[in-house]
């Protein structure tokens, strides 16, 4: 059993420090407070990728695992949320692309349309719409579409953290965004 000191060493560490410690020891006990700082947001975003409690502790617990091999490869250039985050979206849109097919043919329009319209809906638009309405055309949209608009509107993540996370542009960010809304104001408009 671990001494108290040892515990409230490990708590008081950075996630930075804790990172570099877990790096160079490799100790699942030490990771483990890493774990337990991380387990809910990374369950919530994995969760908002599959609508299931069970699939989505078990995503929670492989995007783990994969970060505990991984770890070494954190250069510390952007904070640790900002890199789970990323290892988490990258691990679930990963997931869903090889475990379930996507039917976007009948869901595509085309880029200068969805362009368009998406210039007119402004960020204040969307806060007006209703909030339970809001949260079933969240469900009606692509996975990786409703993980955009909640990192940028719930999660507060900037177009630069966006840009980390996603592993693409700004332009590209902010055409995902744009995207995004256009395909949330729609589902919202076909709800009754």
């Amino acid at each position: 059993m671990e001494s108290l000191n040892n515990i409230q060493r490990y708590n008081n560490l950075s996630d930075e420090e804790l990172v570099l410690l877990i790096s160079k020891i490799k100790d699942t006990v030490v990771f483990g407070y890493l774990y337990d700082r991380y387990e809910h947001l990374v369950f919530n975003k994995c969760y908002g990728f599959v609508h299931s409690i069970d699939e989505a502790k078990d995503l929670t617990q492989d995007v783990f695992l994969h970060v505990f091999i991984k770890l070494s490869s954190f250069k510390g250039k952007s904070r640790f949320s900002t890199w789970l985050y990323s290892v988490t979206y990258n691990f679930c849109v990963n997931y869903l692309n090889r475990d379930k097919e996507r039917k976007m043919a009948s869901q595509s329009k085309s880029i200068d349309k969805e362009y368009n319209l998406a210039i007119e809906i402004s960020d204040y638009n969307l806060y007006q719409l209703q909030i339970k309405k809001i949260k079933k055309a969240m469900d009606e949209i692509p996975p990786e579409d409703k993980i955009v608009l909640q990192m940028k509107y719930q999660d507060d993540a900037s177009i630069k953290e966006l840009q980390e996370v996603m592993s693409l542009s700004e332009s590209a960010v902010k055409m995902r965004i744009s995207r995004a809304k256009v395909k949330l104001v729609e589902a919202y408009n076909r709800l009754e």
